[in-house]
């Protein structure tokens, strides 16, 4: 598989990583120990996880199997810290609770670093720059080589990125930022992906393939062993099944039948070659799913189906974001 570079740094990550939101959940240790295998045979290496992923077991699941499976040295681990299951509070970016949060992953990854440490989201009730230290901490100690952060908006991403350029002393350059983005969901480029082009930073899109529905397989039906059938997942794919998404699914299964390829090998494609795309995340439930994505590697879309896929499901961007002169 293709390596790129992480951002405006040294890091290379393979250009399709694998996601773990349903691990020690939904996905048992014989499916996960299969998908790491398959992933790492096909030359995957980024694996992203967060502490809050099956209330930890995620992580503690992917510490089992690259204790035996897998070499540590041949993955590129990214976790997340700051979600927390309060309703009073969804997050919390304190740096005390970061860094305890830290440590926490660490211990069920059996590891004594991450590759990639991110904020899972912008905390209101905390100073930024409290949180950002968190992550200066993090890499100057050794537990994490690179930091980024998820789920920041187009201003928080560029108010943290300048900071930790521009703040006094040694300060950790963001490396990376994950947001949803595919093309039933392309928000990230009102504000985000511009802030992060111009500051180097890596786009890690979730979600890529719309949470399963640019597959097509919700398009007469829900499968019964779909997310979509799921009662706790059903309410996550639930935004995608309208009218909008179904015409976006139809060019898109155009699109792939001219191609002689899947809807998801077009719709994963078109994600992956954007500009600003590190590696877009992926949560296949077995091995057999991750196999159709892992395909795509082969496939790169050509201009004018990527043109058409633009305009079906371009996103409505006027003032500010377009010239002004022209609106």
């Amino acid at each position: 598989m293709e390596q790129r570079h992480l951002g405006r740094t040294g890091l290379r990550v393979s250009r399709i990583g694998l996601g773990t939101l349903t691990w020690g959940r939904d996905t048992d240790e014989h499916d996960a120990a299969d998908l790491l295998k398959t992933f790492w045979e096909a030359g995957g290496t980024l694996v992203d996880t967060a502490d809050v992923y099956g209330d930890g077991e995620a992580e503690y699941l992917l510490g089992r199997l690259i204790e035996g499976l897998v070499p540590r040295r041949d993955l590129v681990i990214s976790t997340k810290a700051g979600s927390v299951p309060d309703p009073d509070r969804r997050f919390d970016g304190s740096r005390g609770h970061l860094l305890s949060a830290l440590d926490d992953s660490l211990a069920r990854l059996g590891t004594d670093y991450v590759d990639v440490w991110h904020i899972h989201a912008f905390d209101p009730s905390t100073p930024l720059e409290e949180s950002l230290q968190a992550l200066d901490l993090a890499v100057s100690s050794g537990r994490a080589r690179y930091a980024g952060v998820s789920n920041f908006c187009g201003w928080q991403l560029a108010k943290a990125a300048t900071w930790q350029l521009t703040a006094p002393g040694t300060r950790t350059r963001l490396a990376s930022t994950q947001l949803e983005y595919s093309l039933l969901q392309r928000g990230v480029e009102r504000e985000v992906l511009p802030a992060a082009l111009d500051l180097g930073i890596g786009m890690l899109p979730s979600s890529p393939l719309g949470r399963g529905v640019l597959t097509a397989k919700y398009r007469n039906s829900t499968p019964p062993d779909s997310r979509g059938a799921s009662e706790h997942l059903a309410p996550f794919v639930a935004p995608y099944l309208d009218d909008t998404a179904s015409r976006i699914v139809d060019a898109v299964r155009t699109a792939a039948d001219g191609l002689a390829v899947t809807p998801l090998q077009v719709a994963l494609a078109w994600v992956r070659d954007r500009p600003g795309v590190a590696a877009p995340v992926i949560g296949p439930r077995n091995a057999q799913q991750l196999t159709a994505a892992l395909s795509v590697e082969a496939l790169s879309l050509p201009d004018e189906i990527c043109r058409a896929l633009d305009d079906v499901s371009a996103p409505v961007h006027r003032y500010p974001d377009h010239d002004w002169s022209t609106l």
